[in-house]
């Protein structure tokens, strides 16, 4: 009798600390990214990432391979925010402030479209959707300069 006592208590306790899993919104994705760019020096950008919204109103935030937040962009019809650390700047556009971030212009508001598989060019950036049906994208542009490709790989 003790023992499903102690048991039962145990479970109890143990659940309690349970943390509820974190409620996605409907639009949501999550998966790795990796950016090459051909400027001087070489750039190349991986992270995890995860995109949530629309192209008019959402967030990008990406994370280390440890979970950690290395940056957050997110972004209204109004204004768009990037925070890195303590910093923290403001544009009236969200490829600025992505530009920022990676120092090429990055097609944030296309990657909607590319994840539901319409094959939009994008200020120069060629999607490759072909293998969208495993989760994979890649988008190159050579123009304007300097030539980058972007890998993305969406969890599934």
């Amino acid at each position: 009798m003790k023992r499903r006592l102690a048991a039962t208590a145990l479970a109890l306790l143990l659940s309690a600390c349970a943390t509820p899993p974190r409620e996605r919104p409907p639009q949501f994705w999550s998966g790795r990214l990796g950016l090459q760019v051909d400027s001087l020096p070489p750039q190349n950008v991986q992270a995890s990432f995860e995109l949530q919204g629309t192209p008019q109103t959402g967030e990008l935030t990406l994370l280390s391979p440890l979970g950690g937040v290395l940056a957050r962009l997110s972004w209204t019809p109004k204004q768009a925010v990037l925070e890195r650390g303590n910093e923290r700047w403001t544009q009236a556009s969200v490829e600025a402030l992505a530009q920022q971030l990676v120092q090429t212009p990055l097609p944030i508001q296309a990657l909607f479209d590319w994840i539901e598989g319409r094959a939009v060019v994008h200020a120069g950036w060629q999607p490759d959707l072909s293998a969208l049906q495993l989760g994979r994208i890649v988008a190159q542009r050579s123009q304007p300069a300097p030539a980058a490709l972007l890998r993305i790989v969406l969890d599934q």
